[in-house]
């Protein structure tokens, strides 16, 4: 039966997804596998409570009411609890957030939906496949379900953990301390790389080389290319990137010393071999370019994985300070490339216009600067037209004196008097150096030190090797003058105080449930402190096998906590209902967490069983290790530390040890 729930839920989210004009893409496709071991939950938890009335002796339909009765507001807070642990993904105000936002609108939309299934289409299908009420007290006896003897021994250890309360909460404390602690051996990531089989091979050249000196170099690599194994196809783009194929591509901006190749490989194997050849070729063959071989990003696109930027009025000075931060990244093992987004200057000739001359032979500064933009460059004179489109026609001098900088004096410029006369004679030509180009930040030119990562470290590690020896410089740096961590540090604490600043609104929404089911502000912060327990396995889950924790993990751990605090819900709920019935406290709560266990344990199988495919996917592995991890552990401890630390929150006294407990 909650098989059967499933194909429906899946089939209404798809159609409210398409009204609401959610389209189907990775981000998408994930989020409908992390729904799936969610969207189930309630439909184990009506399918179990009709079956257990059923056992103890209710008909069907009778069952299915008091289902419906018992289950379905607390069932519903559970599920909004768990849908508002993705609302700081949807409130996330940055280009990471808007990457991410379907995570939310598609597990919402699940949820709900799936809510309205257990509590509409599920008893209809229990009264329909459920099996009869004879059977069931045959198969139990008409006694208690929960007298057998794995309950026996689980309610044994439930009223153990709350007769030795102290020690059991002492003993979490402890482990979630430590746990806290070891959080910083994790890996840390932002977005790991993209699993596409093409390669980006960036070429560029000096600053100011020309678009033949360009294509000159793209060519040689293409040789090099033709008849390499492991190649299904590759294309070049002289002066610019390539167009965006792909969402997360760092698009580059034209420029005449800059060609990438875009080359796709047969498999992954392939382009990993690839890759490091490549890496090879451009350092031994194209020593006199600046050449990387990147894979293809996920989430939105940093570039560099290792930036610094320094900012200062000066450029000479910001150079000079760039140079020395350069040479500090550089003496990392774990980086290669290293470079300056802009260092070297282009050549120029500039023209000193004798002015005397020039007006003695009626030439003005403008007429000069036209001419030479005619000569050069070109004049527009027409326009042609081929099919829809419009084809300009320039008006130039011959290729020689547009190629040759040694004819550029002998140019004959027109006069006032309809003659001309060679341009050394009105100007004098001269060679220099200036910046080609500078990058402005926050009005403050700006340049960045890049570099690669080498091997299997990430970005963050890598950048907090560099910081401690960046001090001296960061000292020494004259008053105006920045020096500030770019790269993929900066893109990832960017995405997740962008997710921080929707946790009020999320601390503000479960609140607003937990007091609308528990209606007490000690119970709501009871089941508050239980959310961050989900963090013991997710750093135990994460740092054992070295599993890196970025952007999408944190998102992972945030809605961890709504499914902590979901099934801590469910759990209170039950022992003040059973409180209410005139059960003792401490027999409410040994009882309520037996009659718990099944629903609490089956649902959290199911998410943990989801999440099994999405753990080998390269994106989303991370997230679905955390929630796994999180889940088991908080599962086990919601079953044992939570009884004990009601018990002692609301002091309730053991009675004298029995048999039974």
């Amino acid at each position: 039966m909650v098989a059967l729930s499933i194909p429906l839920v899946l089939a209404m989210t798809f159609t409210a997804m398409h009204f609401l004009g959610i389209g189907l893409h990775k981000i998408s496709l994930g989020a409908l596998i992390l729904a799936l071991g969610l969207l189930v939950d309630d439909a184990i938890i009506a399918i179990e409570m009709m079956q257990v009335k059923m056992e103890q002796g209710f008909d069907r339909l009778r069952a299915a009411a008091f289902a419906w009765e018992s289950t379905a507001f607390p069932m519903l807070t559970g599920t909004l609890i768990t849908a508002a642990g993705f609302l700081p993904i949807a409130t996330a105000a940055s280009s990471t957030g808007e990457y991410t936002r379907s995570i939310f609108q598609v597990v919402v939309l699940a949820l709900l939906l799936s809510w309205i299934a257990a509590v509409v289409f599920v008893p209809y299908l229990g009264d329909k496949l459920l099996p009869s009420r004879e059977t069931l007290l045959a198969k139990h006896g008409g006694g208690n379900p929960y007298d057998t003897p794995f309950y026996a021994r689980f309610r044994g250890l439930v009223a153990w953990c709350v007769r030795h309360r102290k020690t059991v909460i002492a003993a979490t404390l402890a482990v979630f301390l430590v746990s806290v602690a070891l959080f910083r051996f994790v890996p840390q990531q932002f977005f790991p790389a993209s699993t596409r089989l093409e390669l980006m091979v960036d070429l560029e050249l000096a600053e100011g080389a020309s678009l033949r000196a360009t294509e000159a170099a793209a060519r040689r690599l293409e040789q090099r290319l033709i008849g390499q194994e492991g190649i299904e196809n590759f294309v070049a783009y002289i002066g610019s990137g390539s167009p965006r194929f792909y969402l997360p591509l760092d698009q580059k901006l034209p420029q005449a010393n800059f060609a990438q190749f875009v080359i796709t490989t047969t498999d992954l194997d392939s382009r990993e071999r690839l890759k490091a050849w490549l890496a090879e070729l451009l350092e031994h063959e194209f020593p006199e370019l600046q050449g990387r071989v990147t894979r293809l990003e996920n989430g939105p696109p940093v570039g560099f994985p290792v930036q610094f930027r320094v900012s200062g009025e000066h450029v000479d000075e910001v150079l000079r300070i760039a140079r020395e931060v350069r040479a500090r990244v550089a003496d990392n093992p774990h980086v290669r490339n290293v470079n300056l987004d802009w260092d070297e200057p282009s050549k120029v000739v500039r023209l000193e216009i004798d002015q005397d001359r020039a007006r003695a032979l009626g030439v003005s500064s403008a007429q000069v600067a036209a001419f030479l933009r005619g000569s050069l460059s070109g004049t527009p004179v027409s326009t042609y037209r081929e099919g829809n489109e419009l084809i300009e026609i320039l008006l130039r001098g011959p290729e020689e004196e547009r190629t040759r900088l040694s004819l550029l004096g002998s140019l004959a410029v027109p006069t006032a008097s309809g003659k001309s006369v060679p341009l050394s004679q009105v100007a004098r030509i001269d060679y220099g150096f200036e910046p080609g180009i500078i990058w402005h930040r926050n009005r403050l030119p700006t340049v960045t030190v890049r570099a690669d990562i080498v091997g299997h470290v990430t970005p963050p590690t890598v950048t907090a090797q560099i910081l401690p020896t960046l001090d001296g410089i960061r000292e020494a740096l004259p008053p105006g003058y920045l020096l500030e961590t770019g790269g993929t540090v900066e893109d990832s604490a960017r995405g997740s105080k962008s997710v921080a600043a929707g946790m009020p609104l999320f601390l503000f929404a479960v609140v607003t449930l937990l007091m609308l089911q528990l209606r007490s502000f000690s119970r709501t912060l009871m089941v508050l402190l239980t959310a961050p327990l989900g963090l013991i396995g997710v750093v135990w889950f994460l740092l054992i096998p070295q599993v890196p924790f970025g952007f999408v993990a944190m998102l992972g751990t945030i809605a961890l906590s709504g499914m902590i605090m979901r099934n801590s819900v469910i759990l209170v709920d039950q022992i003040e209902h059973d409180i209410a019935a005139g059960h003792t406290p401490f027999e409410a709560v040994v009882e309520a967490t037996v009659r718990r266990f099944r629903p609490i344990v089956l649902t959290a199988l199911a998410a943990v069983l989801a999440m099994i495919p999405l753990s080998r996917s390269v994106f989303f592995g991370p997230m679905a290790v955390a929630i796994m991890g999180g889940l088991i552990v908080a599962t086990a401890l919601t079953l044992l530390f939570l009884p004990a630390l009601y018990a002692a929150w609301f002091r309730i006294q053991a009675p004298p040890a029995t048999p039974r407990y």
